[in-house]
């Protein structure tokens, strides 16, 4: 399957997109720091997911999900960090974007570990 059609990329790919919304209010001197961080680790998601499905075999596509778990994760953790900071209010859209992000990362590497 074209990694395109998969609904883990796309919602992955809507992710990076308020992710580049919501950082654009951070402070103009964080733009080499946390900026720059978070949006490399949302971007990291979709493109772990395009590179695995572009793979050869199902466990090198598992590893790739893998990575984009962690990537998420960071995400997850400097989008927190944000929160703290003052530079965003809480988001619950981003939130629960995050949220469904994980659970089609999850959902696809079991679905792969299982075929």
């Amino acid at each position: 399957m074209n990694h395109k059609d998969m609904d883990v990329w796309k919602k992955s790919m809507d992710l990076v997109e308020a992710i580049y919304k919501i950082s654009a209010q951070f402070p103009k001197e964080e733009i080499y720091g946390l900026t720059s961080q978070i949006r490399r680790s949302a971007v990291s998601v979709p493109s772990n997911v395009a590179e695995g499905a572009a793979r050869k075999s199902d466990k090198e596509f598992i590893q790739f999900i893998s990575i984009a778990l962690g990537s998420l994760s960071e995400v997850e953790t400097q989008y927190y960090l944000s929160v703290r900071l003052g530079f965003i209010q809480e988001s619950e859209t981003l939130k629960n974007q995050l949220n469904s992000v994980g659970k089609l990362l999850l959902g696809t590497r079991n679905y792969l570990q299982k075929k």
